[in-house]
């Protein structure tokens, strides 16, 4: 299976897609069994991985890191790729579901706060009949004791799903898919954050103007201020900083041969 070439952002390749080259690439993993996992990276990822090198390393060892903000897909437009596009988790799910739906592909939620995961499966449910979930998890807010990552390896084991959406936030889900991914009876696992509030409708998603306007971050940042100001406000800037740095660094480097 040939997989898309990357840009380089700051040290993070993320993969040259749109929507629906993203969802070709998943449904050859499914159809030839190639196991792996997808990060689904904006600033926010970028940023976490400037100063943990494990963390980088994670989005560039990834079946697909997705170019879930618009920043990333500008670089990219920037960088020669005019077809690239914006591929966010919650849009990445509901176009996977809609080809499950005649694929027969099956799926496994693990995340989410108390309850969330079950009326994120009742809603896709009736939303994409003869849709195929079959499991789901919620975890605690702290690392699995040795008996619970037993039962949850043993409840993916007895269905074997293609895609296991993990429902956690940047970094943790990245860290979960890497070190779980090869014990998990799972072909793709994909790390998909606040897709699980907003298809359980805990949480309102930004208009689509907004979304494809590059200011999402604004209008999450309005509605949740206490969780995510310090992401926003903080990583933004030192984004924008170090890009013009890079930009300005290859500029003079090809000035210099």
């Amino acid at each position: 299976m040939q997989l898309p070439p990357r840009v380089n952002v700051l040290g993070v390749g993320i993969s040259v897609l749109n929507l629906d080259r993203a969802v070709e690439v998943l449904a050859s993993a499914v159809r030839s069994r190639t196991r792996g996992y997808v990060c689904v990276t904006g600033v926010h990822g970028v940023m976490e991985s400037q100063a943990d090198d494990a963390l980088r390393r994670i989005h560039n060892r990834s079946l697909l890191t997705t170019p879930d903000g618009m920043p990333m897909v500008w670089l990219g437009r920037w960088a020669g790729h005019g077809d690239m596009g914006r591929v966010y988790g919650p849009e990445l799910m509901e176009r996977v579901f809609a080809w499950s739906q005649g694929s027969g592909a099956t799926h496994f939620f693990y995340g989410g706060n108390t309850g969330v995961a079950e009326e994120l499966k009742a809603r896709l449910e009736q939303r994409f009949p003869g849709i195929r979930i079959v499991g789901t998890y919620t975890p605690p807010f702290r690392p699995l004791h040795p008996a619970e990552e037993a039962d949850f390896l043993a409840q993916v084991a007895a269905v074997r799903p293609d895609f296991l959406w993990v429902g956690l936030s940047t970094p943790k889900q990245e860290r979960f898919m890497d070190s779980y991914g090869s014990r998990l009876a799972a072909t793709v696992l994909l790390g998909v954050g606040a897709a699980f509030d907003f298809h359980a409708g805990r949480v309102r998603q930004a208009p689509r103007w907004v979304q494809r306007s590059g200011f999402e971050w604004l209008y999450r940042l309005c509605a949740e201020p206490r969780r995510l100001w310090k992401r926003y406000l903080t990583n933004n800037p030192r984004f924008i900083v170090r890009i013009l740095a890079q930009k300005l660094g290859f500029r003079r480097q090809a000035l210099d041969t």
